[in-house]
């Protein structure tokens, strides 16, 4: 059982010494030998025994990555959960992205009514930027590999895959509709007109966030109306099974959850609005963990920004949360198993801006005194970490250091901003280092 009380005595003083996003660390002198003698070198398969036991008991698995492009993230992420679901049981994936759109990719990975002919025609067919995040190889491997496994399974236990975010609003708007002028007139009538509340912003969210903060009416009371009248009519919809009608209140959840998010990203200046995105995550794990019942287990892939717990990070001293730590306040921390990903250099597929096209690019050499520029000095051309009381009271690990973070957006000239300030040892349980790493295999 992780003990925490001592260390976050320890993190309030750390967090002293953090500044927005300028304070470097001049120690590590020693401190790349300390972690050569710690670290598990990881080649193959086997090599990730120690770190399975480690998280075996968890409820969650939180798998993040330092980038939103690259392949070593994608490819043992998907070498842990595969083996956290065939040897350890754990129930769905949820991963940082659109629901809707990717519950198509649940249906084909367990085989339910109206599922596509196969993983690639569902990841061919996303079309909301960044494509290239979801419709890769890495994750159609992985897809296949679920489908074979769930073939075997009775229905009731198959592994599902899931997006957790609050975007694709409007896809969510339609199923929603769809999959009420199908079951049950009354409330479909009742729901489109709560929704025509959007109709004078054609589709548009960034639009219908401007009119907000011009001062029109926002629609917030209206999407709660849908949430409620759905969440409160299990009852008329007794032909349904947990999983069709999590479907439905799902998609209610992510308009309702869509619309605070732009409104707040428009009209309100601090963490609002990153707050109000990383709480729809949370929730939606939680609600996933309650269909699959008593005893399930979930495994979660997101940007690191969102796996490692944000308050032994700077991300803290601007208000910003995350699901790493809303999952440890919530289940404990004993019920939480957060392993980091990155790299010292490499190759990454991302945009010059948002939505432009994709390209691969490459990822300058990590800063001086960086977490990465540390691990790297190691000489060991990639491994992992397993943190314990020992790493959470040596002096020099406990020192913040910058830590990267690429988003889907990478221009190296703003690379001197690409890191988040972090307390290795307390923001993961444990942390993959690669040496070198090459950029994703986009589908299209």
């Amino acid at each position: 059982m992780k003990d925490y009380k001592l260390t976050f005595g320890l993190k309030l003083f750390f967090l002293l010494l953090f500044t927005s996003c300028t304070i470097v660390s001049q120690g590590g002198k020693d401190l790349d030998k300390y972690i050569k003698d710690q670290a598990i070198p990881l080649s193959g398969f086997t090599d990730l025994d120690l770190l399975l036991n480690a998280a075996a008991d968890s409820r969650l698995v939180l798998l993040g990555e330092a980038s939103h492009g690259t392949h070593e993230y994608y490819f043992w992420r998907d070498a842990i959960s595969r083996r956290l679901i065939s040897e350890k049981g754990f129930n769905f994936i949820a991963v940082e992205g659109d629901f809707a759109s990717l519950y198509e990719l649940n249906r084909y990975v367990k085989n339910m009514p109206g599922a596509a002919n196969s993983a690639r025609d569902v990841l061919e067919n996303l079309d909301r930027w960044p494509q290239w995040m979801w419709g890769n190889e890495e994750v159609l491997a992985l897809s296949e590999w679920l489908r074979e496994y769930n073939d075997d399974l009775p229905a009731d236990r198959r592994v599902g895959f899931y997006g957790m975010d609050v975007y694709d609003e409007w896809r969510s708007k339609d199923a929603v509709l769809g999959f009420l002028r199908e079951h049950d007139r009354e409330i479909f009538r009742q729901v489109r007109s709560y929704y025509n509340c959007f109709q004078p912003y054609d589709r548009d969210s960034w639009s219908y966030a401007r009119g907000v903060q011009q001062g029109r009416p926002d629609c917030s009371a209206q999407t709660l109306a849908v949430v409620e009248l759905i969440r409160n009519s299990r009852d008329r919809f007794v032909d349904l099974s947990d999983y069709e009608f999590f479907y439905l209140l799902q998609n209610a959840y992510v308009k309702h959850n869509a619309e605070k998010f732009y409104r707040k990203s428009a009209t309100r200046q601090d963490a609002s609005s990153w707050n109000s995105r990383v709480h729809h995550m949370h929730e939606t794990v939680n609600r996933l963990l309650d269909l699959y019942g008593d005893g399930s287990s979930g495994i979660v892939w997101a940007h690191n920004t969102h796996i490692g717990d944000a308050r032994f990070t700077d991300m803290y001293n601007v208000g910003n949360q995350n699901i790493g730590e809303l999952s440890r306040v919530h289940h404990g921390p004993e019920n939480i198993f957060s392993v980091g990903f990155t790299t010292y250099k490499g190759r990454v597929m991302a945009g010059a801006q948002w939505g432009s096209r994709q390209q691969e690019k490459r990822i300058a050499s990590a800063r001086r005194n960086s977490v990465e520029y540390i691990m790297n000095k190691t000489g060991l051309p990639a491994f992992y970490l397993l943190f314990d009381d020992e790493d959470r009271t040596h002096e020099e690990f406990m020192e913040p250091r910058g830590h990267r973070a690429v988003g889907v957006v990478y221009n190296p000239v703003n690379e001197p901003r690409q890191y988040v300030n972090t307390i290795l040892p307390l923001r993961y349980d444990a942390f993959i280092f690669f040496h070198e790493t090459k950029a994703l295999n986009p589908l299209r």
